[in-house]
């Protein structure tokens, strides 16, 4: 009888202690690596290495900083688009963007916004992180804890039509 108190109490305290958080932060979806190796997604190969048109006009190295033959996705797409590469550096928005700032901030803009959004978004994945503890059934805890939040794009197209708004562009509902 004694033993069979201590075994049970021992599984309680273990599971217990399996469903504590330690802090850490509440990852909604189970993505892992399927072995020790090396991430073969995270290596980016360098340009080819060419020699420049003068060697007075190369920049001073900086330790940390990026180098001429470090690969950078996001500007090469720029460019190959037809875009400029050099408005990815900017902090704000540029002058030809400044009508669509306007635009958009006609109503008033919530200052401290990404803050307020971090905070919401941390209770919603800690009031939801726990909710498929044992994993039974192929489920999508992201999924679940923020399907509250999705819009109903057929609804706010009904929306916009009765007041007159049109929407040309909109795929026609499912039946």
């Amino acid at each position: 009888m004694i033993l069979s108190r201590v075994t049970l109490l021992v599984v309680l305290l273990a599971t217990v202690a399996g469903c504590s958080n330690r802090g850490e932060d509440v990852q909604l979806r189970r993505i892992e690596k399927p072995s020790e190796g090396p991430d073969e997604f995270s290596i980016l190969p360098g340009k080819e290495l060419q020699a420049p048109e003068s060697y007075q006009a190369l920049p001073a190295p900086t330790p940390g900083a990026a180098n001429l033959t470090d690969q950078n996705p996001k500007a090469d797409g720029v460019a190959a688009l037809g875009g400029n590469p050099a408005a990815l550096n900017t902090g704000a928005a540029s002058q030809r963007d400044a009508g669509l700032v306007r635009h958009t901030s006609r109503y008033g803009v919530q200052s401290g916004i990404r803050q307020t959004l971090a905070v919401e978004d941390a209770e919603v994945r800690r009031r939801h992180g726990r909710r498929n503890i044992l994993r039974i059934g192929p489920t999508d805890d992201y999924t679940n804890s923020y399907k509250r939040q999705w819009l109903n794009s057929y609804a706010e197209q009904r929306r916009l039509r009765r007041l007159g708004i049109e929407t040309p562009a909109a795929p026609p509902e499912p039946e």
